[in-house]
């Protein structure tokens, strides 16, 4: 896993680093410095991840009862003709297309653990679906059964490419980080992160099409991107005309608004379905909670490594690296300091989760760092992780055109995403 590499890494380099300054430089306060941070690193993370038991907990109990209660068939049925679109070769009425809903609604609430087995199990029924299409091709040749079964077909890189490119409405856990650090609005980033993902996604979707030849230019497709580009750039000339308060105001409105709409709608479409929305809600909230201990080690391990990697002062020198070439093309550099944040999230979310963290901590939950550090982290999604667990879940050895999508539409989400941040708190 890459992300060993990186964790490794973290470590050793760190140590050179405060062995170089120590040796050459007399500077007898690295060591410590780096173990203090060791302490400092894990308290913090189990803090966090405590502090997002009761969120995930919460959301996770909405969702169940928005399942329950009929909502997620209703907006499935609502998706269709345009899943028909994008997934040409899924046969109609198939049971994955609610397994695929149900994934991008958990990643659009931001509940990026809680999407991760409803992906998985969407992406075993496309297996199902690819073994059953093979099976009926009836060919004689067993080394070509067995490549075809791990090569990955169309629709499942298509799926695979509206996860990585992290389509977020609701960034849920991202709020929470930013209410734990401190900051006045912690809401003040959901318009930027709605428009940065947005840009992301339509990109992914617009290269994975051009790869699989899918036929953008009829009227369901047309009207849905359409539509949703008119809406974001309505959105964004509105915000252009705003000052700075004014802007966060409304974003700020506009996102607890919607928050407690979708509360009150789930909750009442259960109501009218009869469900005993209470025991729904306990039964989602219990899934919550052990998403939220699931993640304590790897919130640790990765704190802890980025604590030592900044305390050895390594940190420092690779972001100077970085302003000093941005700077020599004349360029604002202010944008720099959040791009760990950003180069980190295809490889890890946990990693990217500290990175913005940490981003937070250090500059401060409403500098404009700690801003778009919030923005990186939900413009896009873990396209390695994904791409490893998703693939590796059905033994997908061939990815295809995979990887290339899925890094265009990260990149164009981190462009967006600065951007737009430039846009609403520069």
């Amino acid at each position: 896993m890459v992300l060993n590499y990186i964790w490794i890494a973290f470590f050793v380099v760190a140590f050179v680093v405060a062995l170089i300054r120590l040796v050459f430089w007399g500077d007898l306060e690295v060591f410590p410095a780096m173990m203090d941070s060791t302490f400092s690193s894990s308290k913090t993370a189990f803090e966090i991840s405590l502090g997002l038991t009761g969120v995930l907990a919460l959301w996770l109990g909405v969702m169940k009862i928005g399942e329950r209660g009929g909502v997620v068939n209703v907006v499935a049925r609502l998706l269709t003709p345009l899943f028909t679109r994008l997934f040409p070769d899924i046969p109609k009425g198939h049971p994955v297309t609610g397994s695929i809903f149900m994934n991008i609604a958990a990643n659009m609430l931001g509940l990026d653990n809680a999407a991760t087995p409803l992906g998985l199990k969407a992406m075993e029924q496309l297996d199902e679906i690819k073994n059953e299409k093979i099976e009926k091709m009836k060919l004689a040749d067993a080394q070509e059964v067995q490549r075809l079964r791990e090569t990955a077909t169309n629709p499942m890189i298509m799926f695979l490419v509206l996860n990585t490119s992290g389509l977020t409405l609701i960034p849920v856990s991202i709020l929470v980080y930013r209410a734990q650090q401190g900051a006045a609005q912690p809401t003040d980033i959901f318009i930027p992160i709605l428009l940065a993902t947005f840009c992301s996604t339509l990109m992914g979707v617009l290269v994975t099409s051009f790869f699989q030849r899918i036929n953008l230019f009829n009227r369901v497709v047309l009207f849905t991107l359409g539509g949703a580009c008119l809406l974001v750039s309505a959105v964004i000339w509105a915000f252009s005309r705003m000052d700075g308060e004014t802007m966060n105001q409304v974003s700020t409105s506009v996102a607890n608004i919607l928050l407690m709409t979708i509360i009150v709608t789930f909750i009442m479409a259960g109501v009218f379905k009869k469900v005993n929305v209470y025991d729904a809600f306990i039964e989602g909230a219990k899934e919550g909670f052990n998403t939220a201990v699931r993640i304590i080690p790897y919130l640790v391990a990765i704190l802890v490594g980025i604590g030592v990697f900044r305390a050895s002062g390594a940190m420092d020198y690779v972001i100077d690296g970085i302003r000093w070439t941005v700077a020599a093309t004349g360029l604002d550099t202010q944008f720099v300091e959040a791009l760990p944040t950003a180069l980190m999230k295809p490889l890890s979310g946990s990693g990217a989760r500290g990175m913005m963290v940490d981003a937070m901590q250090t500059y401060g939950a409403d500098s404009f760092v700690g801003r778009l550090a919030c923005i990186f982290q939900g413009s896009t999604d873990t396209t390695f992780y994904i791409l490893a667990v998703y693939f590796g879940s059905v033994g997908i050895r061939y990815t295809r055109h995979a990887v290339a999508c899925g890094l265009l539409a990260d990149l164009a989400g981190i462009i967006a995403a600065i951007a737009i941040a430039y846009l609403f708190f520069a």
